[in-house]
């Protein structure tokens, strides 16, 4: 079995709100200094916990109910502001395998899908909804399905949206292109064999 197989995601959530939240508010830029990602998780929305610490208030982040959440549900372009591949490598290692919103910033959205982390759309209407009904019950286990594009918490169904070529990346377990290239190689190396750049480069 294709240990990179997506097809569905089943866990409890953890709701943010907001629309236009940028990766600076993510994963703040005093934290990019790392060359590699190890222990960013603990520091995903960072400034924006602390600064709820400060009013007596905890972020989503922090609330005891939703340690161990999977899926994350937000609003309108998630994502947004600079390009920044931490944003996404923080929230996937804080423990998020799938994240639900409005809508998303194209290069975030790309950068989650290279670390196998499904971003769906939903109405603005159901994000809402769905938010409401994690709140309503943290424990309450929540369903993202690939297959049939639906997201489901208790009662609430709600229909969401996945471009085809991805959608069929994670169906397939070939999202990661690091392993695709590798699974490949003696393909590849036939290739350039024939590329007369190649043969020149290699004498």
């Amino acid at each position: 079995m294709n240990e990179l197989v997506v097809k569905n995601v089943r866990g409890r959530a953890v709701p943010v709100r907001g629309n236009d939240i940028d990766t600076d508010r993510i994963i703040p830029a005093r934290f990019l200094k790392s060359v590699v990602f190890d222990g960013l998780g603990a520091h995903a929305f960072a400034d924006d916990r602390a600064q709820l610490k400060a009013k007596g208030q905890l972020h989503p982040f922090d609330k005891p109910e939703h340690q161990g959440s999977k899926v994350l549900i937000v609003n309108a372009n998630f994502g947004c502001g600079s390009s920044r591949e931490h944003a996404p490598q923080a929230i996937m290692r804080w423990g998020i395998k799938v994240i639900v919103g409005v809508s998303f910033a194209e290069i975030f959205f790309g950068n989650n899908i290279s670390l196998g982390v499904p971003c769906l759309k939903v109405s603005a209407a159901d994000a809402e909804s769905l938010q409401d009904a994690v709140e309503a019950n943290p424990a309450a286990e929540v369903e993202v399905d690939l297959e049939t594009l639906t997201v489901t918490v208790g009662t609430l169904k709600v229909k969401a949206e996945l471009a085809e070529g991805p959608r069929q990346q994670f169906l397939a377990g070939s999202w990661d292109v690091t392993a695709e290239l590798l699974a490949n190689r003696p393909q590849i190396a036939v290739t350039a064999a024939r590329l007369p750049y190649f043969s020149a480069w290699k004498a």
